[in-house]
């Protein structure tokens, strides 16, 4: 049996009022008397009356969501990220719509799809390691709906981002192992499609010659986060005849990876090897010897993000300024490059 659903016409018949009435005590209108709107509120309450949101949303063309896509779920970066954005939003009365790509390009441009046939009023971007194409995400300036990228951005698209310093991070990281001693330190970094990737390789890079230790590129593997492939990888590190002394991994997964690898081996970490990764995750500081990384201000990511993109939603301009916000990254010691 189909459920009637209690209308505003509902609630206005059973306390004699006009529909406008109820409609005006339901939105907080200053118009009608705190006891009308009490008694509205509830008999709303009563019957269990539901807003119908999309009508409303219609009528002032916004649907007072906001999108997220994000490229996946395996680390514990992005929900962190997310956990951030909807503190904001929540804050100011928006919901949130979350896309997971699962690092492919073409489920990110159907993720974009469903951001557009949804309304969104504005939209958080990381992109996927596989996006080189960028048109999907063009339609959003097109359609003037706001976007800001953060993390995994692209230049291609004038909006703001809210990145952290990737490059000072990695600096940071290699520096930290050639302070320990370390001479041979291989890098696993990330594709080269991603700018994070690009960055914290150039920061590895510059931190060796800083210290005048070659570059050699027989220590350095670019690869695409897909962790079955990172263990072919170190096992390869490992057995070249002038084996590394110190790895330094694009994220701390592949960090992860390495230091399961590393003490199957039967290798000793951090003396015959030490091990640094990218990101703080949250499995980083649980296993033994704990993994030496550099955090991000995930959380801050998320909420800075998403305080740019309410700025943009709610400006009278739909020409607004791409800045970039760069936070700064912090280098935490664990057992994995230094002996306790």
């Amino acid at each position: 049996m189909k459920r009637h659903q209690v209308t505003i016409i509902d609630i206005a018949r059973q306390l004699n009022l006009s529909k406008s009435t109820v409609s005006r005590a339901l939105t907080g209108h200053a118009s009608v008397k705190e006891d009308t709107r009490q008694a509205v509120l509830t008999l709303a309450k009563a019957l269990d009356y539901q807003r119908n949101m999309l009508a409303i949303n219609l009528s002032s063309s916004q649907s007072r969501t906001i999108g997220i896509i994000v490229p996946e779920f395996v680390t514990s970066f992005f929900p962190v990220v997310i956990m951030g954005a909807q503190e904001i939003a929540d804050q100011a009365g928006y919901t949130v719509l979350i896309c997971q790509s699962n690092e492919s390009y073409e489920t990110e441009v159907a993720n974009a799809r469903t951001m557009i046939a949804n309304r969104v009023d504005g939209v958080l971007v990381s992109l996927t390691r596989e996006t080189r194409n960028f048109d999907h995400l063009a339609v959003f300036q097109r359609k003037a709906v706001p976007m800001v990228f953060f993390n995994r951005i692209c230049y291609d698209i004038d909006v703001p981002k809210v990145v952290v310093d990737d490059y000072e991070g990695a600096f940071k990281a290699t520096e930290h192992l050639i302070q320990t001693g370390k001479r041979r330190i291989a890098h696993l970094a990330g594709p080269m499609s991603l700018y994070i990737s690009r960055k914290r390789l150039e920061g590895y890079k510059d931190a060796l010659r800083k210290h005048n230790l070659p570059i050699d590129d027989d220590l350095i593997i670019s690869y695409d986060l897909n962790l079955e492939r990172a263990k072919i990888y170190v096992n390869y590190l490992l057995d070249l005849p002038e084996p590394p002394d110190a790895l330094f991994a694009v994220n701390d997964p592949t960090a992860l990876e390495a230091l399961k690898i590393i003490k199957a081996r039967g290798l000793s970490i951090p003396d015959q090897i030490a091990v640094v990764g990218f990101s703080n995750d949250y499995g980083s500081s649980l296993i033994e010897p704990g993994l030496t990384t550099i955090a991000q201000p995930t959380r801050d990511i998320g909420r800075i993000a998403a305080q740019l993109l309410l700025e943009q939603i709610n400006s009278e301009t739909t020409t607004w300024k791409p800045v970039t916000r760069v936070l700064k990254t912090e280098l935490i010691v664990r057992g994995s490059s230094v002996k306790p």
